[in-house]
């Protein structure tokens, strides 16, 4: 592979932003001149990790963020500058709390095991006026917007220039459409290796935003903006297959013929540990204190929240909290659009591992419509009430820990306790608009 430097001379970049993902999933950047790209292809960019979310201190040395030039990705619709994703180096050392690095110490598990995660996501967001304080667009207010093709059209300024540049960038975007709530929209882009989908889903964010602000609106990736509307998911959908090298070798291991559903027993044993771990995944798959108003809440609008209120599985079914759409994939619709791009990923992967590695058993699917006759306590343990308990449940969850690493899992408990003692209770008007950047 070129190295930076010739990469943005091919593309003929005049700027690089070098970028990290904090902790709480904010995007951090340095905009670089292309004369100064080499040494910071060499050295890293510097940036004073006290002011972002990675559990610093003042007194701690220049965190140096240090490009991968595999994520290179130019803007399209700056495309003399060029986004780059980092990871963080600390004293001279890998930050054990860099998002990043950490999902790829999870690829890096699994390949010594013989697999590889591929995933895709579905990244729910509103669109919201100027100020954030309601929909864009007063004519959107059908009691059942889904798929309203006159309110996805009235859109077209924006989802129109969004895939366009999704298939420049060369994600394979296959659709749009006008989600559940009104004034919420879905982009959908092919599946990949994991870290390429936690690369894309950060500069999708990104991407999003920028653009909605081109049209004079704010896009929104909070979990519950609406207590009356269903809330922003981010369902993510993963399959585990044969890694370079080892048996199996780009064949989907999850699928087999003959097994249930067209599932091997590799995939229920991952099912499992997703099962096994969900009160503890949800402090990494639904991170801030808003997260749990989606959960387990009051029929919307629309007649549904389409989010889970339990710990369960299922075939198609969506009122699951683990859905089995097809014989080759598993859909998890516990995250929310406030997710990490990457400690989602990490999570998941290290959840899933343990599930394998331990060949858990999922015990028997539900067919159930969890929404209209719900299984009992008996039959389904619940998820955490709020940030908290979920918090809690990640304290306790030493598997879970152990797979992450307990440097990393201390930094991030730490930051979202301290988000939760600051936030708990009712979200104020001004609380909730700054959570909109989620």
């Amino acid at each position: 592979m070129p190295d930076l430097a010739s990469q943005a001379r091919e593309l003929q970049l005049k700027f690089l932003l070098i970028s990290f993902t904090d902790l709480f999933g904010i995007q951090r950047a340095k905009l670089v001149p292309a004369a100064a790209i080499p040494a910071m292809a060499r050295d890293g960019a510097g940036f004073a990790g006290f002011a972002a979310w990675l559990d610093l201190s003042p007194a701690d040395g220049d965190v140096m963020a240090i490009p991968d030039p595999a994520s290179l990705t130019p803007l399209p619709w700056q495309p003399e500058v060029g986004w780059v994703a980092a990871e963080l180096v600390l004293a001279g050392a890998p930050m054990a709390q860099c998002p990043r690095r950490l999902l790829r110490r999870q690829l890096e598990r699994a390949a010594a095991l013989g697999y590889e995660l591929r995933s895709g996501v579905e990244a729910e967001f509103f669109l919201l006026g100027a100020d954030g304080g309601g929909i864009a667009d007063p004519a959107d207010h059908q009691e059942k917007p889904c798929y309203d093709q006159l309110a996805l059209m009235r859109r077209y300024g924006l989802i129109g220039p969004l895939l366009e540049a999704m298939e420049q960038l060369g994600w394979g975007p296959y659709q749009a459409d006008h989600e559940d709530a009104n004034g919420q929209f879905e982009v959908n882009w092919t599946f990949a290796q994991a870290l390429t989908t936690a690369d894309r889903h950060a500069f999708f964010k990104v991407m999003v935003k920028t653009l909605a602000e081109q049209e004079g609106l704010k896009a929104s990736f909070m979990a519950k903006p609406f207590a009356e509307r269903t809330g922003n998911g981010c369902h993510t959908h993963l399959s585990l297959w044969g890694a370079a090298g080892a048996a199996g070798a780009g064949t989907n291991l999850f699928h087999d013929p003959a097994g249930e559903l067209g599932l091997s027993a590799l995939a229920y044993q991952f099912l499992a540990g997703l099962l096994e771990h969900a009160p503890a995944l949800c402090a990494l798959t639904n991170p801030t204190v808003n997260s749990y108003r989606r959960l387990a809440a009051p029929p919307t609008t629309s007649g549904a929240t389409w989010s889970p209120a339990g710990i369960s599985y299922s075939g198609n079914n969506r009122t699951h909290m683990l859905r089995i759409p097809d014989d080759q994939r598993l859909e998890l619709r516990l995250p929310d659009g406030s997710a990490h791009p990457y400690l989602l990923q990490a999570a998941i992967l290290a959840a899933g591992l343990d599930g394998i590695e331990r060949q858990l058993d999922p015990g028997p699917r539900r067919d159930n419509d969890n929404y209209a006759q719900p299984l009992g306590m008996d039959q389904c343990q619940r998820l955490p009430a709020d940030l908290g308990e979920a918090l809690d449940a990640f304290a306790a969850d030493t598997a879970l820990r152990q797979g992450l690493g307990e440097e990393f899992c201390q930094a991030y408990e730490h930051l979202r306790r301290r988000q939760w003692q600051r936030e708990r209770g009712d979200i104020s008007e001004a609380e909730r608009r700054s959570s909109l950047d989620c």
